[in-house]
Protein backbone atom coordinates (compact mmCIF):
# COMPACT_ATOMS: atom_id res chain seq x y z
CA UNK A 1 0.00 0.00 0.00
CA UNK A 2 1.44 3.40 -1.00
CA UNK A 3 2.09 6.23 1.46
CA UNK A 4 -0.66 8.31 -0.18
CA UNK A 5 -3.28 5.58 0.37
CA UNK A 6 -2.21 5.13 4.02
CA UNK A 7 -2.41 8.87 4.65
CA UNK A 8 -5.88 9.02 3.13
CA UNK A 9 -7.01 6.08 5.23
CA UNK A 10 -5.82 7.84 8.39
CA UNK A 11 -7.08 11.31 7.48
CA UNK A 12 -10.61 10.21 6.51
CA UNK A 13 -11.72 9.11 10.02
CA UNK A 14 -9.89 12.09 11.53
CA UNK A 15 -11.77 14.49 9.29
CA UNK A 16 -15.08 12.82 10.20
CA UNK A 17 -14.24 13.09 13.88
CA UNK A 18 -13.36 16.80 13.59
CA UNK A 19 -16.54 17.45 11.65
CA UNK A 20 -18.53 15.75 14.40
CA UNK A 21 -16.84 17.90 17.03
CA UNK A 22 -18.06 21.03 15.22
CA UNK A 23 -21.69 19.89 15.42
CA UNK A 24 -23.61 21.29 18.40
CA UNK A 25 -24.31 18.79 21.18
CA UNK A 26 -27.90 18.72 22.39
CA UNK A 27 -28.47 17.01 25.75
CA UNK A 28 -31.72 15.08 26.07
CA UNK A 29 -33.01 14.87 29.66
CA UNK A 30 -33.30 11.35 31.04
CA UNK A 31 -36.74 12.00 32.52
CA UNK A 32 -38.42 12.22 29.10
CA UNK A 33 -39.49 14.84 26.61
CA UNK A 34 -40.13 18.43 27.60
CA UNK A 35 -43.33 20.40 27.25
CA UNK A 36 -42.63 24.04 26.31
CA UNK A 37 -45.05 26.84 27.25
CA UNK A 38 -46.62 28.92 24.51
CA UNK A 39 -44.44 31.52 22.82
CA UNK A 40 -44.17 34.77 24.71
CA UNK A 41 -44.37 38.27 23.39
CA UNK A 42 -41.79 41.05 23.52
CA UNK A 43 -40.63 41.93 27.01
CA UNK A 44 -41.96 38.76 28.55
CA UNK A 45 -39.74 36.29 30.38
CA UNK A 46 -38.05 33.42 28.56
CA UNK A 47 -40.13 30.23 28.97
CA UNK A 48 -38.68 27.47 31.12
CA UNK A 49 -38.96 23.85 29.92
CA UNK A 50 -41.48 21.85 31.95
CA UNK A 51 -40.45 18.21 32.41
CA UNK A 52 -43.04 15.57 31.58
CA UNK A 53 -42.48 12.53 33.80
CA UNK A 54 -42.30 9.21 31.98
CA UNK A 55 -43.51 6.09 33.80
CA UNK A 56 -40.58 3.90 34.76
CA UNK A 57 -41.07 0.25 33.74
CA UNK A 58 -40.64 -2.45 36.36
CA UNK A 59 -37.11 -3.82 35.97
CA UNK A 60 -36.68 -7.51 35.34
CA UNK A 61 -34.70 -9.52 37.83
CA UNK A 62 -31.27 -10.69 36.77
CA UNK A 63 -31.65 -14.45 37.21
CA UNK A 64 -28.89 -15.62 34.90
CA UNK A 65 -26.56 -16.37 37.81
CA UNK A 66 -28.93 -19.00 39.17
CA UNK A 67 -28.06 -21.36 36.33
CA UNK A 68 -30.47 -24.33 36.15
CA UNK A 69 -32.68 -22.71 38.80
CA UNK A 70 -33.33 -19.60 36.69
CA UNK A 71 -36.43 -20.96 34.84
CA UNK A 72 -38.11 -21.81 38.13
CA UNK A 73 -37.21 -18.43 39.66
CA UNK A 74 -38.66 -16.63 36.63
CA UNK A 75 -42.16 -18.03 37.20
CA UNK A 76 -44.72 -15.48 38.34
CA UNK A 77 -45.09 -15.07 42.09
CA UNK A 78 -42.14 -17.23 43.11
CA UNK A 79 -40.56 -15.98 46.34
CA UNK A 80 -38.41 -18.92 47.49
CA UNK A 81 -36.53 -21.89 46.07
CA UNK A 82 -35.30 -24.81 48.18
CA UNK A 83 -32.91 -27.49 46.96
CA UNK A 84 -32.61 -30.39 49.40
CA UNK A 85 -29.70 -32.38 48.00
CA UNK A 86 -30.81 -35.25 45.80
CA UNK A 87 -34.31 -35.15 47.33
CA UNK A 88 -35.37 -32.46 44.88
CA UNK A 89 -36.44 -28.85 44.41
CA UNK A 90 -39.29 -27.09 46.19
CA UNK A 91 -40.81 -23.86 44.84
CA UNK A 92 -42.85 -21.41 46.91
CA UNK A 93 -45.12 -19.20 44.84
CA UNK A 94 -47.16 -17.90 47.77
CA UNK A 95 -49.00 -21.04 48.83
CA UNK A 96 -46.13 -22.80 50.54
CA UNK A 97 -43.31 -24.97 49.15
CA UNK A 98 -44.36 -27.37 46.39
CA UNK A 99 -42.02 -30.03 45.03
CA UNK A 100 -41.03 -29.60 41.38
CA UNK A 101 -41.34 -33.00 39.66
CA UNK A 102 -39.12 -32.04 36.73
CA UNK A 103 -36.00 -31.38 38.83
CA UNK A 104 -33.42 -34.16 39.08
CA UNK A 105 -29.84 -33.48 40.19
CA UNK A 106 -27.18 -35.68 41.75
CA UNK A 107 -25.53 -34.61 45.00
CA UNK A 108 -22.31 -33.69 43.22
CA UNK A 109 -24.23 -31.38 40.87
CA UNK A 110 -26.07 -29.68 43.74
CA UNK A 111 -22.80 -29.16 45.61
CA UNK A 112 -21.14 -27.68 42.51
CA UNK A 113 -24.12 -25.34 42.08
CA UNK A 114 -23.87 -24.23 45.72
CA UNK A 115 -20.14 -23.55 45.40
CA UNK A 116 -20.71 -21.49 42.23
CA UNK A 117 -23.58 -19.45 43.69
CA UNK A 118 -21.62 -18.65 46.84
CA UNK A 119 -18.63 -17.65 44.72
CA UNK A 120 -20.86 -15.27 42.74
CA UNK A 121 -21.63 -13.57 46.02
CA UNK A 122 -17.94 -13.06 46.73
CA UNK A 123 -17.49 -15.75 49.37
CA UNK A 124 -16.17 -19.30 49.64
CA UNK A 125 -17.85 -22.44 50.96
CA UNK A 126 -16.12 -25.68 51.92
CA UNK A 127 -15.79 -28.07 54.85
CA UNK A 128 -14.08 -25.36 56.92
CA UNK A 129 -16.97 -22.91 56.26
CA UNK A 130 -19.96 -25.16 55.51
CA UNK A 131 -22.70 -22.58 56.14
CA UNK A 132 -22.60 -19.39 54.07
CA UNK A 133 -25.11 -16.65 53.25
CA UNK A 134 -24.57 -14.26 50.32
CA UNK A 135 -26.42 -11.69 48.24
CA UNK A 136 -26.43 -11.90 44.45
CA UNK A 137 -27.64 -9.42 41.84
CA UNK A 138 -30.96 -7.64 42.47
CA UNK A 139 -30.96 -8.59 46.16
CA UNK A 140 -31.31 -12.35 45.65
CA UNK A 141 -30.30 -14.11 48.87
CA UNK A 142 -28.60 -17.50 48.78
CA UNK A 143 -27.95 -19.61 51.86
CA UNK A 144 -26.02 -22.85 51.43
CA UNK A 145 -25.16 -25.68 53.84
CA UNK A 146 -22.77 -28.53 53.00
CA UNK A 147 -22.47 -32.00 54.51
CA UNK A 148 -21.64 -33.19 57.11
CA UNK A 149 -23.37 -30.23 58.81
CA UNK A 150 -26.36 -31.14 56.64
CA UNK A 151 -27.20 -34.83 56.99
CA UNK A 152 -29.47 -34.74 53.91
CA UNK A 153 -27.00 -33.49 51.32
CA UNK A 154 -26.22 -30.00 50.09
CA UNK A 155 -28.96 -27.53 50.97
CA UNK A 156 -29.82 -24.33 49.11
CA UNK A 157 -32.33 -21.76 50.30
CA UNK A 158 -32.88 -18.91 47.85
CA UNK A 159 -35.01 -15.85 48.61
CA UNK A 160 -36.20 -13.87 45.59
CA UNK A 161 -37.20 -10.24 46.18
CA UNK A 162 -40.11 -8.69 44.35
CA UNK A 163 -39.00 -7.24 41.00
CA UNK A 164 -41.01 -4.08 41.66
CA UNK A 165 -40.92 -1.64 44.55
CA UNK A 166 -44.36 -1.96 46.14
CA UNK A 167 -46.27 1.03 47.35
CA UNK A 168 -48.51 1.01 50.39
CA UNK A 169 -51.59 1.57 48.22
CA UNK A 170 -50.81 -1.55 46.19
CA UNK A 171 -50.35 -3.67 49.31
CA UNK A 172 -53.59 -2.35 50.76
CA UNK A 173 -55.41 -3.11 47.51
CA UNK A 174 -54.06 -6.65 47.72
CA UNK A 175 -55.72 -7.15 51.10
CA UNK A 176 -52.78 -6.62 53.47
CA UNK A 177 -54.82 -4.26 55.65
CA UNK A 178 -58.14 -6.05 55.26
CA UNK A 179 -61.16 -4.75 53.37
CA UNK A 180 -63.94 -2.22 53.67
CA UNK A 181 -63.96 0.61 56.15
CA UNK A 182 -61.61 -1.22 58.53
CA UNK A 183 -59.04 -1.65 55.76
CA UNK A 184 -59.22 2.02 54.83
CA UNK A 185 -58.83 3.04 58.46
CA UNK A 186 -55.82 0.80 58.95
CA UNK A 187 -54.14 2.07 55.78
CA UNK A 188 -54.76 5.66 56.87
CA UNK A 189 -53.30 4.92 60.30
CA UNK A 190 -50.10 3.58 58.69
CA UNK A 191 -49.73 6.67 56.53
CA UNK A 192 -50.31 8.89 59.53
CA UNK A 193 -47.61 7.00 61.46
CA UNK A 194 -45.07 7.63 58.70
CA UNK A 195 -46.02 11.26 58.22
CA UNK A 196 -46.04 11.78 61.99
CA UNK A 197 -42.52 10.32 62.20
CA UNK A 198 -43.43 7.58 64.67
CA UNK A 199 -40.75 4.96 65.24
CA UNK A 200 -42.06 1.68 63.84
CA UNK A 201 -41.26 -1.95 64.61
CA UNK A 202 -42.58 -4.46 62.05
CA UNK A 203 -42.86 -7.97 63.49
CA UNK A 204 -43.93 -11.39 62.26
CA UNK A 205 -42.73 -14.84 61.36
CA UNK A 206 -40.33 -15.60 58.51
CA UNK A 207 -41.96 -14.94 55.13
CA UNK A 208 -44.83 -12.92 56.59
CA UNK A 209 -43.96 -9.84 54.53
CA UNK A 210 -42.06 -7.71 57.06
CA UNK A 211 -39.48 -6.44 54.56
CA UNK A 212 -42.13 -5.74 51.91
CA UNK A 213 -44.31 -3.73 54.29
CA UNK A 214 -41.34 -1.81 55.70
CA UNK A 215 -40.19 -0.83 52.21
CA UNK A 216 -43.69 0.35 51.31
CA UNK A 217 -43.97 2.41 54.50
CA UNK A 218 -40.61 4.08 53.90
CA UNK A 219 -41.77 4.90 50.38
CA UNK A 220 -44.42 7.13 51.97
CA UNK A 221 -41.76 9.34 53.60
CA UNK A 222 -41.42 12.88 52.18
CA UNK A 223 -38.91 13.02 49.28
CA UNK A 224 -36.78 15.62 51.05
CA UNK A 225 -35.79 13.21 53.82
CA UNK A 226 -32.60 11.13 53.92
CA UNK A 227 -33.12 7.44 54.74
CA UNK A 228 -30.13 5.44 55.97
CA UNK A 229 -30.68 1.67 55.93
CA UNK A 230 -28.52 -0.87 57.77
CA UNK A 231 -28.94 -4.56 56.88
CA UNK A 232 -27.19 -7.84 57.48
CA UNK A 233 -27.95 -8.80 53.86
CA UNK A 234 -29.40 -6.04 51.67
CA UNK A 235 -33.05 -6.76 50.86
CA UNK A 236 -35.01 -3.53 51.23
CA UNK A 237 -36.05 -2.00 47.89
CA UNK A 238 -37.50 1.40 48.72
CA UNK A 239 -39.24 3.67 46.22
CA UNK A 240 -37.71 6.89 47.53
CA UNK A 241 -35.26 9.35 45.93
CA UNK A 242 -32.79 9.55 48.85
CA UNK A 243 -31.87 6.15 50.26
CA UNK A 244 -28.36 5.08 51.25
CA UNK A 245 -27.68 1.53 52.40
CA UNK A 246 -25.03 -0.10 54.57
CA UNK A 247 -24.47 -3.86 54.60
CA UNK A 248 -22.64 -5.87 57.23
CA UNK A 249 -19.55 -7.86 56.32
CA UNK A 250 -18.61 -11.21 57.79
CA UNK A 251 -15.00 -11.87 58.84
CA UNK A 252 -12.63 -13.75 56.57
CA UNK A 253 -11.13 -17.16 57.27
CA UNK A 254 -8.63 -15.57 59.65
CA UNK A 255 -11.44 -13.95 61.63
CA UNK A 256 -10.55 -10.41 60.55
CA UNK A 257 -12.35 -7.74 58.52
CA UNK A 258 -15.84 -8.25 59.92
CA UNK A 259 -18.20 -5.26 60.22
CA UNK A 260 -21.27 -5.92 62.35
CA UNK A 261 -24.64 -4.24 62.48
CA UNK A 262 -23.81 -2.53 65.75
CA UNK A 263 -20.77 -0.84 64.19
CA UNK A 264 -22.79 0.17 61.12
CA UNK A 265 -25.46 1.71 63.33
CA UNK A 266 -22.86 3.89 65.01
CA UNK A 267 -21.51 4.92 61.61
CA UNK A 268 -25.00 5.68 60.31
CA UNK A 269 -25.55 8.19 63.12
CA UNK A 270 -22.70 10.26 61.65
CA UNK A 271 -24.39 10.34 58.24
CA UNK A 272 -27.16 12.73 59.38
CA UNK A 273 -30.09 10.42 58.75
CA UNK A 274 -33.61 11.78 58.78
CA UNK A 275 -34.82 8.21 59.20
CA UNK A 276 -32.64 5.45 60.61
CA UNK A 277 -33.70 1.95 59.54
CA UNK A 278 -32.41 -1.41 60.75
CA UNK A 279 -33.49 -4.14 58.36
CA UNK A 280 -33.72 -6.79 61.07
CA UNK A 281 -32.97 -6.86 64.80
CA UNK A 282 -31.27 -10.16 65.54
CA UNK A 283 -28.59 -9.53 68.15
CA UNK A 284 -26.77 -7.04 70.33
CA UNK A 285 -27.29 -4.24 67.81
CA UNK A 286 -30.67 -3.73 69.51
CA UNK A 287 -28.88 -1.66 72.14
CA UNK A 288 -27.54 0.80 69.56
CA UNK A 289 -30.91 1.01 67.81
CA UNK A 290 -32.86 1.76 71.00
CA UNK A 291 -30.25 4.28 72.06
CA UNK A 292 -30.44 6.06 68.70
CA UNK A 293 -34.24 6.17 68.66
CA UNK A 294 -34.17 7.63 72.17
CA UNK A 295 -31.86 10.50 71.22
CA UNK A 296 -33.95 12.46 68.77
CA UNK A 297 -33.80 10.16 65.73
CA UNK A 298 -37.54 9.87 65.17
CA UNK A 299 -39.14 8.34 62.10
CA UNK A 300 -36.93 5.24 62.36
CA UNK A 301 -37.97 1.65 61.77
CA UNK A 302 -36.88 -1.96 61.98
CA UNK A 303 -38.15 -5.54 61.79
CA UNK A 304 -38.16 -8.36 64.31
CA UNK A 305 -39.07 -12.04 64.18
CA UNK A 306 -41.91 -12.86 66.57
CA UNK A 307 -44.82 -15.31 66.66
CA UNK A 308 -47.40 -12.84 67.95
CA UNK A 309 -47.76 -9.33 69.27
CA UNK A 310 -47.69 -10.64 72.84
CA UNK A 311 -44.38 -12.42 72.19
CA UNK A 312 -42.55 -9.28 71.01
CA UNK A 313 -41.48 -8.11 74.51
CA UNK A 314 -39.87 -11.50 75.25
CA UNK A 315 -37.98 -11.35 71.95
CA UNK A 316 -36.69 -7.87 72.76
CA UNK A 317 -35.58 -9.00 76.21
CA UNK A 318 -33.71 -11.97 74.71
CA UNK A 319 -31.90 -9.73 72.21
CA UNK A 320 -31.19 -7.18 74.90
CA UNK A 321 -29.56 -9.89 77.01
CA UNK A 322 -27.10 -10.50 74.16
CA UNK A 323 -26.08 -6.84 74.50
CA UNK A 324 -25.79 -7.03 78.28
CA UNK A 325 -29.05 -5.16 78.93
CA UNK A 326 -31.34 -6.09 81.80
CA UNK A 327 -35.08 -6.65 81.15
CA UNK A 328 -35.82 -3.41 83.01
CA UNK A 329 -33.43 -1.45 80.80
CA UNK A 330 -34.90 -2.96 77.64
CA UNK A 331 -38.42 -2.15 78.86
CA UNK A 332 -37.73 1.49 79.66
CA UNK A 333 -35.84 2.04 76.40
CA UNK A 334 -38.45 0.30 74.23
CA UNK A 335 -41.42 2.18 75.71
CA UNK A 336 -39.88 5.55 74.90
CA UNK A 337 -38.26 4.51 71.57
CA UNK A 338 -40.95 2.54 69.71
CA UNK A 339 -44.17 4.31 68.91
CA UNK A 340 -46.04 1.59 67.03
CA UNK A 341 -45.67 -2.17 66.55
CA UNK A 342 -47.05 -3.70 63.34
CA UNK A 343 -47.53 -7.46 63.54
CA UNK A 344 -47.93 -9.46 60.34
CA UNK A 345 -49.29 -12.98 59.88
CA UNK A 346 -49.29 -15.38 56.94
CA UNK A 347 -52.20 -17.78 56.71
CA UNK A 348 -53.26 -19.84 53.73
CA UNK A 349 -50.71 -18.09 51.54
CA UNK A 350 -52.12 -14.64 52.37
CA UNK A 351 -50.20 -12.00 54.32
CA UNK A 352 -52.22 -9.78 56.63
CA UNK A 353 -51.45 -6.98 59.04
CA UNK A 354 -53.01 -8.75 62.02
CA UNK A 355 -52.51 -6.24 64.84
CA UNK A 356 -51.21 -2.84 65.79
CA UNK A 357 -49.70 -2.44 69.21
CA UNK A 358 -47.67 -0.26 71.51
CA UNK A 359 -45.35 -0.94 74.42
CA UNK A 360 -46.25 -0.26 78.05
CA UNK A 361 -44.85 -1.10 81.48
CA UNK A 362 -46.96 -3.35 83.68
CA UNK A 363 -47.29 -3.08 87.47
CA UNK A 364 -43.98 -4.94 87.91
CA UNK A 365 -42.13 -2.67 85.51
CA UNK A 366 -41.91 -5.34 82.80
CA UNK A 367 -42.46 -4.70 79.11
CA UNK A 368 -45.82 -5.66 77.58
CA UNK A 369 -47.35 -5.06 74.15
CA UNK A 370 -50.97 -3.98 74.11
CA UNK A 371 -53.21 -3.82 71.02
CA UNK A 372 -54.04 -0.43 69.57
CA UNK A 373 -57.59 -0.06 68.21
CA UNK A 374 -58.00 1.66 64.86
CA UNK A 375 -61.09 3.82 64.46
CA UNK A 376 -62.67 4.73 61.15
CA UNK A 377 -64.03 8.24 60.83
CA UNK A 378 -66.12 8.50 57.64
Amino acid sequence: MSAIVVAAAVQAPLAAYLQGMLQPFIAVPSFGRERMPAATGPGERVPVPVPVPVPVPVPERDLAGLGPLAPYAASAGVTDLFVNGEAGLWVDAGLGPVQEPGWRRAEAEVRALAVRLIALGGRHIDEASPCVDVRLADGIRVHAVLPPVSSTGTLLSIRLPRPDRPRLAALAAGGLCGSGAAGLALTGRLRAAVQGRENLLVTGAAGSGKTTLLAALLGEAPPGERIVVIEDVAELRIDHPHVVALESRQPNLEGAGGVGLDALLREALRMRPDRLVLGECRGGELRELLAALNTGHDGGAGTLHANSLGDVPARLEALGALAGMSPAAVARQAVSAIGLVLHLERRGGERRLAQLGRFELDARGLLVAVPVPVRFDP
